[in-house]
């Protein structure tokens, strides 16, 4: 159980807030005490967004962004800072994904996953690491990867290959910025009850049921134990924590063995 004042007057971004888990992370951070902005390019979500989060009793700040445009996530963090007065915590949670054999794959459907979740990754992060180096308070910055980081899972190579690069760059920047007290981890889901990457991934009810049954805990996480993951790694509990990626599938990832899996 966290205390309610875990995370109180902290500054946070969430991009790819409006909506599943992204929102999910930004609602538990605001009932932590958190001062959130979440980013999205589609703005209806940000819209639903930010009703949802008034509705629970929170004030976010809602920006429209392009992750994949640099100049547009530099004004993004110079407005979350004219707004609030500083950023403490980014959450890189904007990703893309959809299922594709690479050999039917085409050049510009790699370069929009890979824009999003690699280089909007990294452009997030600078933008924010620069201020957080200037400030001189330290930070924290957590991404959302998946839990194919580990093994690769066909139908995915580029969300794949995009979400291995950043766990490298979360090793990379926890190294680097170690020295301005920037904390950099990263948390790797399993399948989550998220409407979004159901309708993208899993659309079906035998592949749900075909999932649901590689999970020796034989059930999908809710958002909000991804969001409660992301809660610690941002919070003083885990300040001795850096260059990490968390696992929370399951232990879907761990794999059946050469016997079979005998799980629930």
């Amino acid at each position: 159980m966290f205390q309610p004042d875990l995370l109180h007057d902290q500054v946070v971004i969430v991009t790819g807030g409006g909506t599943g888990i992204g929102l999910a992370i930004a609602r538990r951070l605001g009932e932590l005490g958190a001062k959130v902005a979440i980013a999205s390019r589609d703005s209806a979500n940000l819209e639903r967004g930010s009703a949802a989060l008034r509705h629970a009793g929170q004030d976010p700040l809602a920006v429209q962004v392009d992750v994949r445009i640099p100049d547009q996530v530099d004004e993004m963090a110079a407005r979350v800072v004219r707004h609030f007065g500083r950023i403490d915590v980014l959450i890189n949670n904007a990703a893309g994904n959809f299922i594709c054999r690479a050999e039917d794959l085409s050049p510009n459907g790699w370069n929009a996953v890979v824009g999003i979740v690699l280089n909007g990754t990294f452009y997030c992060s600078r933008a924010v690491g620069r201020h957080m180096i200037a400030r001189g308070a330290g930070g924290s910055i957590v991404s959302i990867l998946a839990n194919y980081v580990w093994t690769g899972s066909p139908g995915t190579v580029h969300s794949a290959a995009a979400k291995a690069g950043v766990m490298s760059m979360t090793q990379t920047l926890a190294v680097e910025w170690a020295k301005h007290r920037i904390r950099v981890n990263a948390v790797a889901p399993g399948a989550v009850e998220s409407p979004g990457a159901a309708k993208q991934l899993w659309n079906t009810p035998d592949a749900v049921d075909r999932v649901t049954a590689m999970i020796p805990l034989g059930r999908w996480a809710k958002p909000d134990e991804i969001a409660d993951a992301v809660a610690f790694l941002i919070s003083p509990q885990a300040g001795f924590i850096t260059g990490e990626t968390l696992t929370i599938d399951g232990g879907a990832w761990l794999g059946r063995g050469p016997f079979g899996f005998a799980g629930p």
